[in-house]
């Protein structure tokens, strides 16, 4: 697939850049040929169904897949590339200038360790700050984040806190070394609706505050749309569209983009109206022989799509769209109802 370079900020400047990035298994590729750059103080969104690639391609940004998987492609951190480091730079790289927040909090917080114990780690390591400086930093820093009784919270262990309070925690410590980029990895998942939205407000303020870049994946097309700047969307393990939000959101040039905003609850629909879908299952890991993945969900499918990898091609300045069908988006759109 030709990769098209699509500039992340009016400069054409970027603090993350990612090309042809591949993550491959015994069984199959879990992430394929994925580029793009990320600017300073930029949201990009990721969305996608599951098994899609999406949270394989942040663990791979960071070195952090399993041993059984080969990582292809650049990932380049202003210039200093990631993929194929040593062990001591992706160290002196992860949690002070790229950090990540996990899907699960509860699995990735240590429960035989104190929230305090956990947080002061990071800092004391890259920053080579004392336990006193540290804690005083981990306090002020839950408090930033809206954590009442910080000291006390410093104190508990990942079980004692809710599910909302144990990812501001993450949060936290994905803070505590003031990272370039922060990842997150469906941070709202199996949150309650009212704590999303405080997460979600949390993210926006953050931003505001430091101005922090960040990659946000989520299977959550509502969420994405109130924090990021542009949005990716992934298919089998391979980028299929990326646009600013407002112009993916409102004009779609992938089937599948479309597809995906179709099936997104509506408050203007009959409440008795059943909840569109897109046809089929996404295809396993190593079964995709040829051709466009997306091919046999397609309702826009051709016989090209299926012998044929689709290609790229730029659909604006900031924008691009893999795929073989170059109709008008509404024509897209008309195309599922």
């Amino acid at each position: 697939m030709r990769s098209i370079r699509v500039a992340a900020e009016p400069d054409g400047t970027a603090l993350l850049r990612v090309r042809e990035l591949g993550v491959r298994f015994p069984a199959g590729a879990a992430v394929s040929e994925v580029s793009f750059d990320l600017g300073r103080h930029e949201c990009l969104g990721i969305v996608g169904e599951s098994g899609s690639g999406k949270s394989q391609l942040l663990l791979s940004l960071l070195g952090l897949t399993p041993r059984a998987a080969e990582i292809r492609g650049s990932v380049q951190l202003q210039g200093l590339e990631l993929v194929g480091a040593a062990a001591a730079r992706l160290s002196a790289v992860r949690g002070r200038r790229i950090a990540l927040v996990f899907q699960d909090s509860l699995s990735a917080l240590n429960p035989y360790r104190s929230v305090g114990a956990q947080l002061i780690e990071g800092a004391r390591r890259h920053l080579s700050l004392s336990r006193t400086a540290a804690v005083l930093r981990a306090r002020n820093l839950l408090e930033s984040l809206h954590i009442d009784a910080a000291p006390e919270r410093l104190r508990q262990y990942p079980h004692e806190l809710s599910g909302g309070l144990r990812q501001r925690v993450m949060i936290a410590m994905a803070l505590m070394c003031e990272p370039e980029i922060l990842l997150l990895d469906e941070p709202t998942t199996a949150l309650d609706a009212t704590v999303q939205a405080q997460l979600l407000e949390l993210l926006r303020e953050l931003r505001a505050r430091t101005g922090i870049a960040s990659i946000l994946v989520s299977h959550d097309l509502a969420a994405l749309a109130t924090v990021a700047d542009r949005v990716a969307v992934m298919y089998a393990g391979r980028m299929v569209e990326l646009a600013p939000v407002a112009q993916l959101y409102a004009a779609p040039r992938h089937p599948y983009t479309a597809g995906l905003l179709r099936s997104m609850p509506r408050l203007d629909a009959p409440l008795t109206a059943r909840l569109p879908s897109i046809p089929g299952q996404p295809p396993v890991l190593g079964s995709i022989s040829g051709g466009c993945a997306f091919a046999p969900r397609c309702v826009l499918v051709h016989e090209r799509c299926r012998a044929v990898p689709q290609p790229r091609w730029v659909a604006a300045q900031t924008a691009w769209v893999a795929c073989h069908d170059q109709r008008a988006p509404h024509l897209i759109q008309e195309a599922w109802t």
